[in-house]
C-alpha cells in the first residue's frame, strides 16, 4: 500500500508527521510511505489576527480537500487546531500521542510570571491565554502575535514589527518539546493558572471513513487513558458551542477514582469568563453535559 501523509510545512508539523510516518513505517515496513506538503490558508495569511480570519478550519481545510480526493489518504494535525466537527466522509483515528498539555512562558529577562514588572509585554495569539494570564497579572499588557515557533521566538528577542518590545511570549509546551525546544522554557504554567485548549498537545489522525485497512492499521496503537481524555476535552469543545472567537480551555486527567474535566468558558471580550471542575468514574457524557451546565450557569448569573 502506498500510505501519503499529508502535512502543514512548519517545523513542529513536519515533526509530527515525520513520528507518525516512522511509527508506522516500524510496525508495517511492507507499505510504501511519503510526506505531501500542503499549504493551507492559515499558512499563507501571517499578517490578521487568527480569530479575524473567521474559519475554525484554516489550518486544515486544504489538508481535508486533498483527503477527500484521494491525493492524500492521512493526515496529521494537532488536535487543538481541528473544528469540532469534521468534513463528511472524513474521521479520526482514534488519538494515541499527546505531549504535556499546559502552557508555557518564554521570558527574555524575567524568570517567571510573577517575576515580570509591571507594564511588562507579553504576546500570545489566543483569547484564551490573553485572559488567563490577564487574571493573575492584570497590570501587564497583552499584544497579539502570528507565525511558527520559530518566527515567534524571534519576535520575542527582535520586537514586533511595530517596534514593541516584548518581554514574553506564551507557547504550548508540546510544541517545544517536539522540537527539542525545552531549553527555551521559562516557567510551565500549572493547569490550576491557565486551562489548556481542548486537546492541547494531543495528535490528531484523520482519514477517509471507508478506508477502514488503514483506520484498523492507524488504531493499533490506539490508548485507552488518550482516548478517553480527548473524548472529554473535545466533547465540551462540541457541546459548549463556542467557535474561535470565544476562549474555551479543558483539560482531562486521570483520577485515583476515575476521570477529572477542569473547563473554562468565556465571552469574546473576556468580560466574563466561567470555571469549573468535574469528576467521574468513567469518562462519559454525563461529565461533559454537568461542566457545560456549570459553565452556562456561571456566565447567567
Amino acid at each position: 500500500m502506498n500510505i501519503k501523509i499529508g502535512t502543514r510545512g512548519s517545523k513542529l508539523a513536519l515533526a509530527q508527521s515525520n513520528y507518525v510516518l516512522e511509527k508506522l513505517k516500524e510496525r508495517f515496513p511492507e507499505n510504501d510511505y511519503e510526506l505531501v506538503v500542503i499549504k493551507t490558508t492559515g499558512d499563507l495569511d501571517q499578517n490578521r489576527p487568527l480569530d479575524a480570519l473567521g474559519s475554525k478550519g484554516i489550518f486544515t481545510d486544504e489538508i481535508e480537500k486533498a483527503l477527500l480526493s484521494g491525493e492524500i489518504q492521512l493526515a496529521v494535525h494537532s488536535m487543538k487546531d481541528m473544528p469540532d466537527t469534521l468534513k463528511e466522509g472524513l474521521i479520526f483515528a482514534d488519538p494515541w500521542d499527546r505531549e504535556d498539555a499546559r502552557d508555557v512562558l518564554i521570558l527574555n529577562d524575567s524568570k517567571s510570571l510573577d517575576e515580570l514588572p509591571s507594564g511588562a509585554n507579553v504576546a500570545t495569539g489566543s483569547k484564551r491565554r490573553s485572559y488567563q494570564l490577564l487574571a493573575l497579572r492584570p497590570d501587564i499588557n497583552i499584544f497579539p502575535i502570528r507565525g511558527n515557533i520559530d518566527t515567534r521566538i524571534r519576535k520575542l528577542r527582535e520586537g514586533l514589527p511595530d517596534g514593541t518590545k516584548l518581554d514574553g511570549i506564551v507557547l504550548a509546551a508540546a510544541g517545544l518539546k517536539r522540537l527539542g525546544l525545552e531549553s527555551e522554557i521559562s516557567q510551565y504554567v500549572s493547569i490550576q493558572d491557565m486551562i489548556p485548549a481542548p486537546a492541547q498537545g494531543t495528535l490528531a489522525i484523520e482519514l477517509k471513513a471507508d478506508n477502514e485497512e488503514l483506520l484498523k492499521m492507524v488504531n493499533s496503537f490506539s490508548d485507552e487513558v488518550i482516548r478517553n481524555i480527548t473524548y472529554l476535552e473535545r466533547g465540551f469543545l462540541k457541546k459548549i458551542g463556542g467557535d474561535c472567537h470565544l476562549p474555551i480551555g479543558a483539560y482531562a486527567s486521570v483520577t485515583d477514582t476515575g476521570y477529572e474535566l477542569r473547563a473554562l468558558f468565556g465571552t469574546e471580550d473576556g468580560s466574563k469568563i466561567a470555571e469549573t471542575v468535574v469528576s467521574g468514574e468513567k469518562a462519559t457524557e454525563e461529565m461533559i453535559d454537568k461542566a457545560v451546565r456549570d459553565i452556562k450557569r456561571q456566565l447567567e448569573e
